[in-house]
């Protein structure tokens, strides 16, 4: 079986794919790629079926042999990137052959890139997912982050349907690495344990991302909320932000202690007794994947249908993606 040989793990990667959804029942997390829309992008660059693993690395990427022929691209993060010491361009399909080496530099925009393979990452599935969930061991390579010396085991190229090496995506069909963004929000389910004038505020103030922030979620700092005042219901905490548990939906944000706002993510733990006072639309959790500390948020309410309308645009703009790079 062929293999990708990491000569250097970088600073946090691992394999990851759409996720492993639909196991919220027995307290599974997605996990799966941070950022979607960028997973996919490289996905199709290399003429990969939906849903095939990539890596994902985190701030420094890694360092990679290829042993065959295949075809590869990196998209997210921005930063320099290297082919046999010579820089490349990111967002474009590569051909590379048996000793070439892909290596990074430091971001200089985002968070996280996305390195597909053509033929995909065939490591094992588990419950129906390749993606690694590193606080369980589970999934990717041994449920780890890489490190020197592993060997990757590749799947079969397609013969027939890949982008030829520059095809490119268009810069229009490229997410903004903004410092500064607006996150579109559902209010609730817990919304009602803020006052009228906290849940004003939590609106209107610019959140900065603390150095809290991983895979399982995003710590903010910038002000703090008042809750209602209550006698707490048997079955929750003395802490005003505790209520009696419930599920955390991917993207909702919880208040501890009122403070500190906590957006929560693929990683992220599926239940627990803080209230969650927002969720933020799954169109926009993109933006967290590719947030870095000091990054600065705003979270704007919408509707329900607004957060639908939000997901469709999304999929039909990945629809043109794909049509974009189709031979």
């Amino acid at each position: 079986m062929t293999k990708l040989i990491v000569q250097s793990g970088g600073l946090f990667t691992t394999v990851q794919d759409a996720g492993r959804n639909g196991h919220y029942d027995i307290g599974m997390p997605p996990s799966g790629a941070m950022d979607q829309y960028s997973y996919a992008a490289a996905n199709m660059l290399v003429g990969n079926p939906v849903g095939a693993a990539a890596l994902e690395a985190t701030y420094i990427g890694p360092e990679l042999e290829f042993t065959d022929d295949r075809l590869v691209a990196v998209t997210g993060a921005a930063a320099p990137v290297m082919l046999n010491g010579e820089p490349v361009e990111t967002w474009q399909t590569m051909a590379v052959g048996a000793g070439d080496v892909l290596k990074f530099s430091m971001i200089t925009a985002g968070t996280r890139f996305y390195i597909a393979v053509s033929g995909g990452v065939d490591v094992s599935e588990y419950l129906g997912s390749r993606s690694t969930y590193t606080l369980t061991g589970i999934g990717g390579l041994d449920g780890r982050k890489l490190t020197e010396g592993d060997r990757l085991p590749l799947g079969k190229t397609s013969e027939n349907g890949s982008p030829r090496p520059g095809a490119a995506v268009p810069e229009e069909l490229r997410p903004a690495l903004l410092p500064q963004s607006e996150v579109r929000v559902v209010v609730g389910l817990c919304a009602y344990r803020l006052t009228d004038a906290a849940l004003h505020s939590f609106l209107k103030t610019e959140w900065k991302v603390t150095k809290d922030a991983d895979r399982i979620g995003y710590r903010l700092r910038g002000g703090t909320l008042d809750f209602v005042e209550r006698e707490q219901p048997a079955g929750a905490g003395s802490d005003p932000a505790n209520v009696v548990d419930l599920g955390y939906p991917i993207g909702s944000i919880q208040v501890p202690g009122g403070d500190e706002p906590i957006v929560l993510l693929n990683d992220a733990v599926t239940g627990g007794g803080y209230a969650t006072i927002a969720t933020v639309v799954s169109a926009d959790r993109d933006i967290f994947g590719q947030a870095k500390t000091g990054d600065r948020v705003r979270f704007v309410s919408v509707d329900l249908e607004t957060a639908l309308a939000a997901r469709s645009q999304r999929r039909e703009r990945l629809e043109r993606l794909r049509a974009t790079l189709t031979p």
